[in-house]
C-alpha cells in the first residue's frame, strides 16, 4: 500500500484491520521521530463518533491513572479530528492472541504461556476495576501480543509446522464498551462466548462479569477451542450446567427470564439433537482438568487469588 499523508505528522503505511466503526492503520509518526504507531480512524457517522468519544474518555482516564503504562492496558498517545473522522493514535502492537492461535491451526498455548498471559490480564483488569471500570468485552481478540515473533518446529506425528510465540507479553485493548460504575449499564454486554450467566439471565452485572470472561479466555488458550460455542441463550445455559453444574437456585429465583426454566430447573431436553450436541462437545470441568498436575493448576489460578477478591471470584463458580 502506498504511503498516504494523513496529517503533517502521520503517514499511513498499511491497514491493520477493519470493522463497522472504521479501520485501524499502521502509521509512521514523524512527530515521534518516525516511530510506528497504530491509528484508529472512525467513520464520519455520528453514532460511531459518539462511541469514539466515550472510548477516548476511558482511555484518557487510564492514561491519567497510569502515566507510566505499568498496568498493561494499551496506551493512547493522542486523538484528533481529521475532516470529520475522529482519529485515535495508540502504541503499535502485534497479533492478537486469537489471530496467532488461528494462524497456528488453533494449537493451544503451553501451560507456562497461559500462566504468564493470565498474570498480565489479571493485572490490567484489576487496575480497571480499582478505577471503577468494567471492560465488558474481554476476549482473545482483545488481548494483543506486544511482539508476535515466533519460532517453528516440525510435528512429525501431525506432519505440520507448529509455531511457538517467543514472548508472551500482552496488552488489553478495545475500551469501546468499557463502562464506569456510575454510568448506565446496558442490559446485554460481552461477546456471546465470553458472556457471564448473570448477563444472560439479565440479573444486572458489574466487575465480576470480566472475571468470568477471563476464565473463558484462559481455557480457550489451554484447550485451543472456544469453551461455549453457541449462539443461543438456552443452549448456552445448558453448556454452563454441563461444564460447571446446575445453575444456582438463587439465580433462577431472581431472573426475569423464567422461560428458560421449569419447576426451578433449566428447561432443557438432553435427548434432543441440541442436547446430544452439548453432551458430546462439553466436558465437565473436572474432566477437562484431569491432565493438569495439581501444582500446575494451582499456579495457573494464583493470579486470580492475587488480584481479585473472593466476592469477585464467586462468579467463576456461579
Amino acid at each position: 500500500m502506498m504511503s498516504v499523508c494523513l496529517s503533517c505528522t502521520d503517514e499511513i503505511v498499511n491497514t491493520l484491520g477493519e470493522g463497522t466503526f472504521g479501520k485501524v492503520v499502521q502509521c509512521i509518526d514523524h512527530h515521534r521521530g518516525g516511530s510506528r504507531i497504530a491509528l484508529k480512524i472512525i467513520k464520519n457517522v455520528e453514532k460511531y463518533k459518539e462511541a469514539a468519544r466515550l472510548e477516548i474518555n476511558v482511555l484518557e482516564k487510564i492514561r491519567e491513572k497510569d502515566p507510566e503504562n505499568k498496568y498493561l492496558c494499551v496506551q493512547m498517545f493522542d486523538w484528533f479530528d481529521y475532516h470529520g473522522h475522529m482519529c485515535i493514535s495508540f502504541e503499535l502492537l502485534a497479533l492478537s492472541t486469537f489471530d496467532f492461535m488461528k494462524e497456528n491451526n488453533y494449537l493451544p498455548y503451553s501451560l507456562s504461556q497461559v500462566r504468564h498471559m493470565a498474570y498480565q490480564i489479571c493485572i490490567a483488569v484489576r487496575f480497571l476495576h480499582d478505577n471503577k471500570l468494567t471492560h465488558t468485552d474481554l476476549k482473545p481478540e482483545n488481548i494483543l501480543f506486544v511482539n508476535s515473533d515466533f519460532s517453528t518446529s516440525y510435528n512429525a506425528e501431525k506432519k505440520r509446522e507448529e509455531r511457538v510465540v517467543k514472548d508472551t507479553a500482552v496488552r488489553v485493548v478495545d475500551f469501546g464498551s468499557a463502562t464506569f460504575d456510575h454510568e448506565h449499564h446496558s442490559t446485554i454486554v460481552s461477546t456471546r462466548h465470553y458472556r457471564a450467566p448473570e448477563v444472560i439471565l439479565e440479573l444486572g452485572w458489574s466487575q465480576p462479569c470480566d472475571i468470568w470472561s477471563i476464565g473463558c479466555i484462559l481455557f480457550e488458550y489451554y484447550l485451543g477451542f472456544t469453551l461455549f460455542q453457541t449462539h443461543d441463550n438456552r443452549e448456552h445455559l445448558a453448556m454452563m450446567e454441563r461444564i460447571q453444574g446446575p445453575i444456582p437456585s438463587r439465580m433462577i429465583r431472581k431472573t426475569r427470564k423464567q422461560k428458560y426454566f421449569y419447576r426451578g430447573r433449566l428447561d432443557w431436553d438432553e435427548n434432543s439433537s441440541a442436547g446430544r450436541y452439548v453432551r458430546e462437545n462439553c466436558k465437565p470441568l473436572r474432566v477437562s482438568l484431569t491432565d493438569i498436575p495439581p501444582i500446575s493448576l494451582h499456579s495457573l489460578l494464583v493470579p486470580f487469588f492475587l488480584f481479585f477478591s473472593s466476592q469477585d471470584l464467586h462468579s467463576l463458580g456461579y
